[in-house]
């Protein structure tokens, strides 16, 4: 562009108008009317005078109308149809689209500086890790931490027993998903997924050392062995992860039901082989509670509490009432005295069947003096407890042990055990 530009400055090219060709003979310059189809050529000594294209113009049905000469048309074809030259200049890029991408990357970066927290933290701030666990001594126990959320504490400022509840059903699952084994059920292997087997578990025991608190972090280990020929025997220990006080132990029975027939199930080889290589060879972190819970009934029981029904979110996947659940319909049948006065540092629980959605429940308690104390020097109160269905079917029988508020913990520490041991 710039070439053909100097070289138009010193050889002039001569340009058409309304496309109409004029000719200049011995130098003339050109003239034309206002309708600019006419004309003129001089000699070299400006005495003739041509006239050309002077007809009369064409019409169609009355109106006028110009038609172009065939050098016109190809002309016109030429001058739409070819490109502009290519240089330099236009085939740079846009570079206003290129320095608005620079301006939106520089102003995320800025933005996501902006967030970083960078103040210092103390030892005691660095909570909560929000991860799955880990696996630890060789595979065979699993860790877990969590943080007590203020919507985790109750009336007392501490934790309730249903979140500790929930920590130890959490890592149950999360063991059995880092493990690699977590099928299409809910903590069922992929054996038992192939069987339609579920777990259920039949019994619970629950040693709580010390409540933790709102901002506390909690340690969750847990560990599974064999019980028996078809069950499986699952432990927990909970520890303060500041100070490595342990806080909770728990013990637990597993067996499996169908979840069609809805009837327990021998443990099959297949499912046996998948979960073995996992089990440690350990006692119970608690002694098992060899005592016969009692059967209770109207005329036995104290407290009384009717009209107890499941709500949606109680329900898992397995479709019926969650294990904790049961824990806070046990709770409703205690006197408001003892929750006032005492907090609950023992729990054995009996499942004796499955909750549905439609059941109504009733909860029955009975309070007696406990003679072995709370701890070593301070007595308690033992409840039974028991859950039934209104047509008198047993759900869960319990017992729950309380000691006053200001008692300290029992200062017995507990242990995660070494495979073997």
């Amino acid at each position: 562009m710039v070439a053909a530009a100097a070289s138009s400055a010193f050889f002039p090219i001569a340009q058409a108008s309304s496309g109409k060709a004029s000719m200049v003979l011995g130098g003339a310059s050109d003239n034309l009317d206002s309708r600019g189809i006419k004309s003129k050529f001089a000699s070299s000594s400006g005495g003739l005078h041509v006239k050309t294209n002077a007809q009369a113009p064409h019409k169609i049905n009355g109106t006028p109308v110009s038609l172009a000469t065939p050098t016109e048309v190809l002309r016109k074809e030429d001058e739409t149809s070819s490109p502009p030259p290519r240089t330099f200049i236009n085939q740079l890029p846009d570079w206003s689209v290129l320095l608005a991408a620079i301006t939106t990357i520089f102003l995320a970066a800025e933005k996501q500086w902006t967030l970083i927290d960078w103040k210092p933290r103390r030892p005691d701030m660095l909570v909560d890790p929000f991860g799955l666990g880990r696996i630890v001594q060789d595979g065979l126990v699993f860790s877990q931490n969590f943080s007590i959320r203020s919507y985790e504490i109750g009336a007392d400022q501490t934790a309730s027993i249903e979140t500790l509840m929930n920590h130890l059903q959490e890592t149950a699952l999360n063991h059995v998903r880092s493990a690699g084994l977590l099928g299409d059920g809910f903590g069922s292997t992929p054996e038992m997924s192939r069987r339609n087997l579920i777990w259920v578990v039949t019994k619970m025991q629950v040693l709580v050392d010390c409540y933790p608190t709102w901002g506390d972090v909690v340690q969750v280990d847990t560990w599974v062995s064999a019980s028996g020929k078809n069950g499986m025997r699952r432990d927990w220990l909970i520890r303060d992860c500041k100070t490595g006080e342990t806080l909770t132990r728990a013990t637990s029975v597993w067996v499996m039901m169908n979840k069609h027939t809805r009837r327990l199930s021998k443990m099959p080889e297949e499912v046996r082989g998948e979960i073995e290589p996992y089990f440690i060879d350990s006692a119970p972190i608690l002694d098992d509670d060899s005592r016969k819970l009692p059967k209770l009934d109207d005329s036995t029981a104290d407290y009384v509490r009717t009209g107890l029904t499941p709500r949606w979110n109680d329900l898992d996947v397995n479709q019926h009432v969650n294990n904790v659940k049961y824990i806070g319909w046990i709770l409703e049948s205690a006197p408001i005295s003892i929750l006032e006065s005492n907090e609950l540092y023992s729990l054995t629980l009996e499942y004796r069947r499955e909750c549905g959605r439609d059941n109504v429940i009733q909860s029955l308690t009975a309070v007696c003096d406990d003679g072995d104390g709370g701890s070593r020097d301070v007595g308690g109160i033992e409840c039974e407890h028991l859950l039934r269905l209104e047509n008198g079917a047993e759900v869960v029988r319990g017992r729950t042990k309380w000691r006053p508020k200001q008692t300290n913990n029992f200062g017995i520490l507990g242990h995660v055990p070494a495979e073997g041991a």
